[in-house]
């Protein structure tokens, strides 16, 4: 995360780590899928509204409170900008989750029924799931091997998971689901990111991409 913040401008830096990770992420992403630069890209979150809700709901209340707020712009908008761009995008997103928002969502829901999700291959949502506590649960027979989503993770749609690594570091494991070539351009583009490379690896390859501005 420390690396990712580099890119972050000095008016942002108190952003958390949901959205700087999420706003490099959705440009890695973008950038690997190459999509024609006025395409329409999405990134979609899904925010727990039970601290919107005016009055709270009852104690005891057990349920999902949930909106999925989208920040939306051109794919050359989202590539030819710096990572501040999306960052500011989806804190607007998740900004407008309100509890108007909740009870027009509700209305809306009881008006013409649950609607039918469209989703295109530029859509990408995630659900943070990293602070669940699933990980930690022990019924007796010790910490689980693994704590998260049974649910497959589908091309447009992923989880911030709680994991660690061989040296019992504690971090986020992000599983996403990605063409083959996409995956491989989605790695080096998240390895530059992460200062893996001192120059950008599609630096000389004739890709239209151009860098975030540096800090």
């Amino acid at each position: 995360m420390s690396a990712l913040r580099r890119w972050v401008p000095s008016h942002l830096k108190s952003s958390t780590t949901f959205e700087v990770l999420s706003a490099c992420l959705w440009r890695c992403r973008t950038i690997a899928l190459e999509p024609k630069p006025d395409e329409v890209v999405h990134f979609i979150s899904v925010v727990n509204a039970r601290p919107k809700i005016n009055p709270p709901l009852p104690k005891g209340y057990y349920g999902n409170v949930l909106a999925y707020p989208a920040a939306l712009c051109t794919a050359d908008e989202l590539i030819r900008n710096p990572v501040g761009y999306a960052i500011e995008l989806i804190k607007r997103a998740k900004a407008e989750v309100t509890d108007e928002y909740m009870r027009s969502l509700a209305d809306l829901l009881v008006i013409k029924g649950r609607p039918r999700v469209i989703v295109t291959l530029y859509s990408f949502q995630v659900s943070d799931a990293s602070r669940v506590g699933l990980d930690q649960i022990d019924y007796g027979w010790g910490l689980p091997v693994y704590g998260g989503n049974a649910r497959k993770v589908t091309g447009f749609a992923s989880f911030y998971i709680a994991g660690k690594n061989n040296e019992g570091e504690r971090g986020i494991v992000l599983p996403i689901s990605l063409p083959a070539t996409a995956m491989d351009r989605f790695v080096k583009e998240l390895r530059w990111m992460l200062g893996e490379f001192s120059e950008h690896p599609n630096n000389g390859s004739g890709s239209s991409v151009l860098f975030p501005s540096s800090l």
